[in-house]
């Protein structure tokens, strides 16, 4: 590869941040899976053919650091007396990251993989097809029915807080 790796973690990281943000949730697993991905990614990075998508590679790299660390959490007892690690505010949507990323995590699973993967990880739908299974189209209505169910919801609150003033 002949691009510096540190053009693609300017350029990309953000992207992979989100998609480490959807599929586990705000936090330091997220933040772990983001600098997993990256530091697999910089000792791949030397034999990384020239025509690859590197956006669509980081975010399957991402996909199986986010496995990765869902497996890890079913294996360990998570502690409760620690106050949580501050979440980094790169790549979040707004201010208020926290109720975004919860609205997103609430959506079904396919529909919540099928919204990181592409709209947020940037991979078109036949890609994100092969990383969550099924068809294209099946993924295309997923990610659609997560996206109306998102506007939804957001839609409902502005007229509950406009009622409510």
């Amino acid at each position: 590869m002949k691009q510096p790796f540190e053009q693609a973690v300017t350029r990309h990281g953000e992207a992979v941040l989100r998609v480490c943000r959807a599929v586990l949730g705000p936090g330091p697993d997220a933040d772990d899976a983001w600098s997993e991905t990256f530091l697999a990614a910089l000792r791949s990075w030397p034999d990384l053919p020239e025509d690859t998508n590197v956006q669509a590679w980081l975010v399957r790299v991402a996909r199986r650091k986010a496995i990765d660390i869902t497996r890890a959490r079913a294996r360990h007892a998570i502690p409760t007396d620690d106050l949580p690690e501050r979440v980094s505010a790169v790549g979040s949507p707004g201010a208020d990251e926290y109720e975004v990323w919860a609205t997103v995590a609430a959506l079904p699973e396919r529909q919540r993989l099928a919204v990181a993967y592409h709209y947020l990880g940037g991979l078109p739908h036949a890609e994100t097809a092969e990383l969550i299974g099924g068809s294209t189209d099946a993924v295309r209505r997923a990610a659609a029915d997560g996206i109306r169910r998102l506007r939804q919801t957001y839609h409902t609150d502005e007229h509950t807080k406009g009622a409510s003033r």
